[in-house]
């Protein structure tokens, strides 16, 4: 692609960030649908320009040996139970809607589901909003499917017992284990405890993934991950060239790739910024779920249809669209990956180059999307609903479910090998 080109891409990239903020605070109706907005915007922003995503934690350890990033997730989860805690601490945590799930037979098949899917679809919840940038045709699909799997799974976890009770559960909250109970009498006491556990749990992990990685090292099936390679080459600033108003430090400030540190450090902060206003953690998926019963509607399907089936009020089916919080976010989230792309002159080179899918691969996005959606909703969330969100809010079961997601993810890789392996035979 020409420097014109680029060049054009990245006046674009600054006007359209310009508009999405002045737009969005003359024409959103609320200040909470404003901040979840550009609170969309920044996640989008920086889990593209850090490679950062949830499924990638899995997927690039089964393919290419690297758990990197599967590092990186346990460095943000500490960093975000630390500075959730500076909130807990001094006051009640009852005030606030932490994400303490149940831990039951639902959460387990949930997980599995769910990393049995990214391995088909190579995205989670939010990856698929960002890869609907880069990715289109698979997003499309994988979206679609989401939305279908969730719906469809409404009414059995409004309904289940095996979904919606904890088999064990703490005082604060019932609905699950919140660590700091484990150490209760003292809130500082709690919260320091709570904090040394998140942090045991993530250096077993941690070790853990350096033992996987030496071990495919060591028997030659180590490939490392592209994306990694460059992020650290040209993380280092050359103080000897640096200039103020230069191509050099416009690239340095809006092109060149953060870390996985980097965008662990800052989607921590992000985390932190999102609970203090908003009072919850974040969240992706069920809207996939109401996306879809919009859908449905646009087909003639009644209102009174949808919200029998799925135990849900009607307002998120019909109310306008850009009045949900959720929904702006989510739409934040596909508009901040679009921004940074065009700022860094990559959008054209990006979009065509993951046009071009097969009838296979359509067929297992379509599975991966279902399997992910339909998890959720026995898990009672996705990677940030089921996993880092609960992590950072101390519950006991985003550690279950990432051990299900790491056993869903590698059967399903295994599963997607031995298939496209039969098919290329054929």
């Amino acid at each position: 692609m020409g420097d014109n080109m680029k060049t054009i891409e990245k006046i674009v990239g600054v006007a359209l960030l310009i508009l999405c903020i002045a737009s969005g605070s003359a024409l959103l109706k609320t200040d909470m649908v404003f901040f979840r907005w550009v609170m969309g915007l920044a996640l989008g922003y920086v889990l593209s320009r850090s490679f950062f995503g949830f499924a990638g934690s899995i997927n690039r350890a089964y393919r290419t040996g690297s758990t990197k990033l599967m590092r990186a997730l346990m460095l943000m989860f500490v960093l975000s139970s630390i500075l959730s805690a500076s909130f807990l601490i001094f006051g009640d945590p009852t005030k606030y809607d932490l994400w303490v799930n149940p831990i039951n037979a639902g959460l387990v098949i949930g997980g599995v589901l769910f990393g049995f899917g990214m391995s088909c679809s190579s995205c989670c919840a939010t990856g698929t909003l960002t890869d609907l940038v880069t990715g289109l045709p698979r997003a499309l699909i994988t979206l679609l499917f989401f939305g279908i799997g969730v719906f469809v799974g409404f009414p059995i976890q409004a309904k289940a017992d095996w979904v919606k009770k904890s088999l064990v559960s703490t005082a604060t909250f019932p609905s699950g284990v919140f660590i700091p109970d484990w150490f209760g009498g003292n809130k500082r006491i709690e919260y320091i405890g709570a904090i040394a556990v998140t942090m045991v749990f993530a250096g077993i992990v941690i070790a853990l993934s350096y033992l996987y990685e030496k071990k495919r090292k060591q028997s030659n099936t180590y490939t490392g991950v592209d994306t990694e390679t460059v992020q650290e080459k040209l993380s280092d600033l050359d103080s000897a060239r640096y200039k103020l108003l230069s191509g050099a430090t416009y690239d340095r400030i809006f092109v060149k790739p953060w870390t996985l540190v980097e965008g662990a450090v800052i989607l921590s902060v992000l985390f932190t910024l999102l609970m203090g206003v908003t009072k919850e953690g974040w969240g992706a998926s069920t809207p996939f779920g109401f996306w879809f019963g919009r859908l449905l509607r646009v087909f003639g399907v009644s209102t009174d249809a949808i919200t029998s089936f799925t135990n849900k009020p009607a307002g998120p089916f019909t109310m306008p669209f850009v009045e949900n919080p959720m929904n702006m976010q989510n739409i934040g989230i596909v508009v901040g990956t679009l921004i940074y792309l065009l700022m860094a002159g990559m959008f054209t080179k990006v979009f065509t180059s993951g046009l071009k899918i097969t009838p296979l691969d359509a067929l297992v996005y379509a599975l991966g999307g279902f399997a992910m959606g339909f998890g959720t909703r026995l898990s009672n969330g996705c990677n940030v609903g089921a996993l880092y969100t609960p992590i950072a809010n101390f519950s006991l079961s985003g550690w279950i479910f990432l051990i299900a997601l790491v056993a869903g993810g590698m059967l399903g890789n295994a599963i997607l090998k031995n298939v496209y392996r039969a098919c290329v035979k054929k």
